[in-house]
């Protein structure tokens, strides 16, 4: 499932064509994903403005000027796909219809976005922008990462008393927003924790010690684009390629790549998710 730095990967490349542009028509196949669209969700859309595309955690919300918000959930194998308009170095005529293409906006200027889902675990809703943060997939979720209430203090006492192992905590939505497997994995070897510890025992010394790794690991993610390994595609239809920069994840039984450890990458599972770690270095 994307992670933080694939939907802000994505935002990046819908906000040019998307911003500022009136939706001229909007077409939508089917009448769910994950769950129901809202009712008359076309006919809200159509001829609307989009004032603001902006990021929530892993959901993506494109405020319009009817005051509602177009939240958007890219579920496990969502597109976003941009076609007729440039995109960087890229252009895309308008493809024939495919059979996963669930909701379609034609955009001022001859932007087209496509929606495609083939697994529909994706979801879209409207909502109204100005209570947006009250929306129950929203309203629980903690501070951004890169925000200011993401801080050592704040992170040091959500885990003080948590009797789970830090990768579980640290995947934690309530905890910080946006991070998922790949990205825990790769911040707990840059700070030389092992995935099982209990994050309780952790001192407030090293919870602080997290945030700037955190914060280091997903900007370099959104810098290269994202992770592929599945099915994310940016919205110029390009892969990501921080995959290429991993340190641990889906490297079991490689040699680590800390300076001086002789170590092997692990794999264990947690809570059904692997986790990839170095058990020389990683205490």
């Amino acid at each position: 499932m994307p992670e933080l730095p694939e939907v802000e990967t994505v935002r990046r490349g819908l906000e040019p064509v998307m911003t500022g542009r009136r939706i001229l028509s909007a077409r939508v196949n089917r009448p769910d994903l994950r769950w129901p669209f809202p009712p008359q969700m076309a006919e809200r859309l159509t001829g609307q403005r989009v004032e603001a595309l902006r990021r929530r955690s892993k959901y993506i919300l494109a405020d319009l000027s009817s005051g509602e918000s177009l939240l958007i959930h890219l579920g496990m194998s969502g597109r976003m796909q941009v076609s007729g308009a440039q995109i960087g170095g890229f252009y895309h005529d308008h493809p024939a219809p495919a059979k996963h293409d669930h909701v379609v906006l034609d955009l001022e200027g001859g932007a087209r976005v496509t929606f495609n889902d083939a697994r529909r675990f994706g979801a879209m809703d409207l909502l109204p922008t100005l209570t947006a943060a009250a929306h129950p997939l929203l309203k629980t979720l903690g501070p951004e990462p890169f925000g200011n209430e993401f801080n050592g203090a704040h992170l040091a006492d959500r885990l003080k008393n948590r009797r789970s192992p830090i990768k579980t905590a640290l995947l934690d939505q309530h905890v910080v927003a946006g991070l998922g497997n790949i990205y825990v994995c790769e911040v707990l070897w840059r700070a030389g924790i092992a995935p099982e510890r209990m994050a309780a025992g952790l001192s407030a010394q090293q919870a602080e010690g997290l945030v700037p790794l955190i914060r280091e690991v997903l900007g370099e993610a959104i810098e290269a684009g994202g992770s592929s390994l599945k099915d994310f595609r940016q919205a110029d239809g390009e892969l990501g390629y921080f995959q290429h920069s991993f340190r641990v994840y889906g490297r079991e039984g490689e040699d680590c790549r800390t300076p001086g450890c002789t170590g092997k990458i692990a794999r264990i599972s947690q809570s059904g998710r692997s986790s990839f770690y170095c058990p020389q270095c990683q205490r």
